[in-house]
């Protein structure tokens, strides 16, 4: 997919150096208790314990007004997850998630009704994520009249405007999802997060699910309401080849925990971390046509029993001692260009 595919716009001033979404310190685990007959197998001797699922592990991320960050990683590296924290469906383990610089979870009445409608999510399976027993019209317009931005009186002009800013039709409103392709429900799930009128759009894998022509057309929408609506995005993919294009800023995950992070053009001319590495040398160019491609090597292993030190120390081919023991930090090797391996110093 080519850089022309898309109408992408930086955009540049002093209202896109404001922070609008910090985690601080965010972990999510997943514990799964023992049940009677579990702790009767425990005090007879057997090897059962309770498992906790090491999702996310000690995230620090600023995105800032305006911005597009692109968070790339493995299926199974907790992207979706940090997603989930981030638009608020989740809550964390441990941290903060900062909405303008306050504490959401300390937010009460009006202001934490407002943070949550300012941050929405759009998901990878549209099909999933609309109820078949709605009409797109009660899809797309429950949310704001129930929070009072239209009345019913201008509930249909309300929705007729939301789902032509989606690309969609409005004389199709009163279907059903299942009568529309996969394109469409997904701007169905773009129009209702737009609907709620936010600022920060989370997209999990959202044109992962499509065809490669229908993903650019979802993809120049993106943009074309970025500058439109003056929107901020958390773009989650595995697609580099979509992010490298999509994004101003791209933070490398890998079991929960951001490796590296730096301006798009940056991760992709001098990308630092062996994982980072490993993934772009995976990635196909024409301009690169006889060279032999490779994979990460290995599995990534389960976040139930994450590796020591360094996460990625079991698959990365320079690995030290240092790394199986100890955790590396995740520092500042270049101007806005950070990254968590020991080969740094």
């Amino acid at each position: 997919m080519s850089a022309t595919t898309m109408e992408h716009t930086r955009r540049p001033g002093t209202e896109a150096d404001q922070p609008i979404i910090e985690l601080v310190g965010i972990s999510k685990r997943f514990e799964k208790k023992l049940d009677f007959i579990g702790k009767l197998a425990q005090r007879l001797g057997a090897p059962v314990r309770e498992e906790i699922v090491h999702a996310v592990d000690n995230v620090n991320l600023t995105i800032r007004h305006g911005e597009v960050v692109g968070l790339v990683g493995e299926s199974g590296c907790g992207k979706s997850t940090l997603g989930r924290v981030v638009a608020g469906i989740m809550p964390p383990s441990d941290g903060q998630v900062l909405w303008r610089g306050r504490d959401i979870a300390s937010l009460h009445g009006a202001e934490a009704k407002e943070a949550k409608l300012r941050a929405q999510m759009i998901f990878q399976d549209p099909m999933s994520s609309l109820n078949p027993r709605m009409k797109v019209q009660d899809i797309v317009g429950e949310a704001p009249q129930v929070h009072g931005m239209t009345t019913r009186s201008g509930f249909n002009d309300y929705v007729d405007e939301q789902l032509r800013r989606a690309g969609l039709d409005p004389a199709l409103k009163k279907r059903y999802p299942h009568q529309f392709s996969g394109g469409q429900r997904q701007r169905i799930g773009i129009a209702r997060a737009l609907a709620v009128q936010p600022e920060f759009l989370v997209c999990d894998e959202s044109v992962a699910a499509l065809d490669v022509s229908i993903q650019a057309q979802i993809l120049n929408l993106f943009m074309r309401l970025r500058s439109e609506l003056n929107l901020t995005y958390l773009f989650i993919s595995h697609d580099l080849s979509v992010v490298e294009h999509l994004s101003d800023r791209v933070v490398i995950m890998y079991l929960g925990r951001v490796v590296e992070q730096a301006p798009s053009e940056e991760i992709f001319a001098r990308a630092n971390h062996p994982y980072t590495v490993s993934l772009l040398s995976a990635v196909p160019r024409i301009e690169a046509r006889k060279r032999a491609f490779t994979t990460v090597q290995g599995e990534i292993p389960s976040p139930l029993n994450p590796p020591p030190g360094c996460h990625f120390h079991p698959r990365c081919p320079h690995a030290m001692e240092r790394c199986r023991v100890e955790v590396p930090a995740l520092k500042e090797i270049a101007p806005g260009h950070l990254s968590a391996c020991h080969l740094n110093g």
